[in-house]
Order: C-alpha cells, then structure tokens, then sequence
C-alpha cells in the first residue's frame, strides 16, 4: 500500500497581519517523518516509477512537495537528506521559464496583508450555493469559513481571466513580482541539483485547475511544462501533481496527461493506495496535516496503513 503526504510551506515563522499559509516548521516538519517512519519505508519516485507493484506489495510512504519553494530546499532538504529519506518536489515551470509568480501564491501572498473581509467586499459575485459553501469549507478545512469562501471564490469561482483582473492590480500595488519570484522559488542551481538527485516532477506549466480548462489548453499546459523540462534536463517529467488537486481539478485529463508521457499523476483525494496498476495517473495523496503529526491527524496514534481509506476517484 502506499500513502503519500504531500507539504507546501516549510518555514521557522508564519506571523503575518493576516495568517493565510498552513505549513509547518523544520522541527515539526523532522518530527512528523519520525512518527511516519513507524508505520512504513519511505519509497524514491525512481522506485516507485521503475517498480509500481511494490507499492502493494509492502506499506510505503512517498514524500512530496508542491510549488517548487526555496524554503522547501533550504529547510525540508537537509531534514530528509540527514533521515535518508526520498522526495519529489513538484514545480511549475513558468515561474522558471517567465520569471513570473503563479496567480495562487500571489493571492497568498495578498491574503497575508489584507484582511479577507475586505477582501471579500471587494468582489463583485453572485452569492455561493449551499453547496458550493459545503464544498469551500471541506476543500479548505484548515481555514476559516471566510478565508475558505475568499480561497473558493479566488480559485473556482472565477475564471483564470476574472482572477488575473482582480488580483494583478492589488498585487502589483504591494509587492515587485520579479524580486518576489527570486526570493520564492528554486534557483537555477537548485533545480539542476535536484533533478541530479532524480526528484524533480511537473506540477504543470502555469498552476491552474486542468480539469477545469479546455482539452486544448490542457494539452498546452503538458506541451509547455514538458518541453521545459527537456530543455533544462535532457529529458521529460514522469510525474505530475494536479494543482489544487480537487476531484474537478484533476478529473478527465489523464488521457492528455499520458500522451505528454507521464506515468503517474497525483490528487489530493484524502485516501491510500492499495495499487498502483488502475489509473496511475490519478494517485491519491494526504495533506502532511491530516497524517500523524499533523495539525489535524485523522489517525490518532494509531497505523494509518491499517484505517486509511482507499481511493475512488479512478473508478
């Protein structure tokens, strides 16, 4: 079986005017992986490519991480690479292509220095379905009901090009994007040595929700991430992680996926996976806070191999 837990921020202070990012410290971040260790091995994204029937065969975990943050090199790296235990770290590629900050951490980074209210009064919306309130608060169960309805308004309610229209102003208002960029993500050198060390993946070109776009823009998406890769690397990603990775985030894609030459993709569908052999290009993977350790550990002190639910979303 193999559970995957997956980190975004990894950093020694999260104060902020307004506390928008839920990460975790080196400290907390090392003490996690020692309560993980318990459980299961940890498994190498060359294994886990190269072998995919092990992770049936024995209960392993794989570490990830999204967004390609330097903190997550300066901070989380020398903590697995002291522990001996493998990573991937997932990176858009147009923050390194195009210099550019991806629209969501722009409206983190928005989120931290304007309170959400007023944030909130300042988009013009019909108002959220019950429904799509119950979606907003699940999807971000870490947050307030506020800060949950702003991210849901943000990032599925408006289109790409609604977004950028009211995001860019107010971030170009605050913050220098190119020195933001700089001070964010890998560097050059960052990026080589990872890929050396053979755990760098795609989580796409742009971070935009895929199951959401066109085929067309889709394909874009793969072409371009891909074609990065090659020209940095010599050679194409075999993994991928869905940005946002909700169910309509990351659904009805995996087609496009393969075809750009992928051979596994992963969700944030909260579940484990008993195999690898159905639809791997549609992995399940856990929040790092809802597993032992975590801010909101689902399984208490006791084996998550053992109560784990098991995926669904492939079928």
């Amino acid at each position: 079986m193999l559970i995957v837990a997956n980190y975004h921020y990894i950093r020694e202070d999260f104060s902020a005017a307004y506390p928008s990012i839920f990460g975790l410290t080196s400290q907390q971040f090392q003490k996690q992986l020692e309560q993980l260790s318990k459980f299961g091995s940890f498994i190498s994204q060359e294994d886990l490519v190269s072998y995919p029937t092990r992770a049936s065969e024995k209960n392993f975990f794989l570490i990830t991480f999204d967004d390609g943050l330097k903190e997550q090199y300066e901070l989380a790296k020398p903590v697995l690479e002291e522990m001996g235990i493998p990573y991937i770290s997932f990176i858009n590629t147009s923050n390194f292509s195009d210099n550019k900050v991806s629209l969501v951490h722009k409206i983190h980074l928005l989120r931290s220095h304007i309170a959400p209210g007023e944030l909130l009064q300042q988009l013009v919306l019909e108002t959220l379905s019950e429904k799509e309130i119950m979606a907003a608060v699940k999807h971000y169960n870490y947050d307030s009901k506020e800060n949950a309805l702003l991210k849901y308004l943000l990032n599925f309610k408006l289109s790409i090009q609604q977004q950028e229209s009211f995001v860019e102003p107010l971030f170009a208002e605050i913050f220098e994007e190119e020195k933001v960029a700089e001070e964010l993500y890998f560097t050059e050198e960052m990026l080589q040595e990872l890929h050396k060390k053979g755990v760098l993946g795609s989580h796409s070109h742009r971070h935009l929700p895929l199951g959401r776009l066109q085929p067309s823009e889709v394909k874009k998406e793969m072409h371009k991430t891909q074609a990065f890769f090659l020209a940095r690397f010599g050679k194409k990603a075999s993994t991928i992680s869905y940005p946002y990775g909700s169910r309509d985030s990351c659904e009805g894609i995996q087609e496009i996926v393969q075809k750009a030459g992928f051979e596994l993709g992963f969700s944030m569908e909260r579940a484990a996976n008993a195999s690898l052999d159905e639809d791997s290009l549609l992995l399940a993977r856990y929040d790092c806070n809802d597993l032992p350790g975590g801010k909101n550990n689902l399984f208490g002190n006791e084996d998550p191999f053992k109560l784990a639910a098991l995926r669904q979303w492939h079928i």
